[in-house]
């Protein structure tokens, strides 16, 4: 069964000024999916896109977010990538997480978020701590919003502490963040194509009309 993925860039460096480290991590995910019959539909540059601060799935004219929301909700399995800013994920990535707080009043007839059903998994880079705090928030909120998180769902890559390396520099993938990514991918697949073939059936009467 094919898949389709998306992934969300959550950079702060718009995608005019020069090649995002994130962009690397997410492209050797991508790699790893496409081993699994997984297409990546696109990339999208947050920070190019007038995200609209708020928390509902449309915070007015200008804002870019509705088309955003649709475009992840299409496919199968989201790529959340994040860079770590003192020791924490990007205030992009966390303006998108508040966006998607939405999703808990959207519910369905059986109770269900647009994102059930739906597979996240995250890459995270940075020459600094943070990645397992980073990985342990995303994991927290995603779940909270409705999507399903599998075994082994972050892959990341963190630099010497006050180092000035970055992953897009790097000559070669590490071998460990690769293996991690092969992982990853292979079970973000397992779990999509499941989900995919036998949704989650929510709970019966959860429009307000049962007793």
């Amino acid at each position: 069964m094919p898949l389709t993925a998306i992934a969300l860039n959550c950079s702060l460096k718009a995608r005019a000024d020069e090649t995002s480290s994130t962009d690397k991590m997410i492209g050797v995910i991508a790699d790893a999916l496409r081993r699994h019959d997984v297409t990546l539909n696109e990339t999208i540059r947050v920070v190019d896109h007038e995200v609209k601060a708020g928390v509902t799935s449309d915070e007015g004219e200008g804002d870019a977010w509705p088309e955003i929301r649709r475009r992840i909700l299409a496919a199968d399995i989201l790529i959340l990538g994040t860079p770590v800013w003192l020791g924490q994920m990007s205030s992009v990535a966390k303006r998108v997480l508040e966006r998607m707080d939405a999703f808990l009043g959207e519910t369905d007839d059986r109770g269900r978020m647009p994102s059930f059903s739906k597979v996240a998994v995250v890459g995270i880079v940075g020459n600094e701590d943070g990645a397992h705090s980073i990985t342990a928030s995303l994991y927290q909120a995603l779940g909270d919003v409705g999507w399903t998180i599998p075994a082994g769902g972050a892959c990341y890559w963190v630099g010497e502490a006050m180092g000035k390396a970055d992953f897009k520099d790097l000559p070669q993938v590490p071998g460990k963040v690769q293996q991690t990514a092969d992982m990853l991918a292979s079970n973000a697949a397992h779990v999509a194509r499941m989900l995919k073939a036998e949704p989650y059936p929510g709970l019966p009467d959860q429009s307000g009309g049962g007793a």
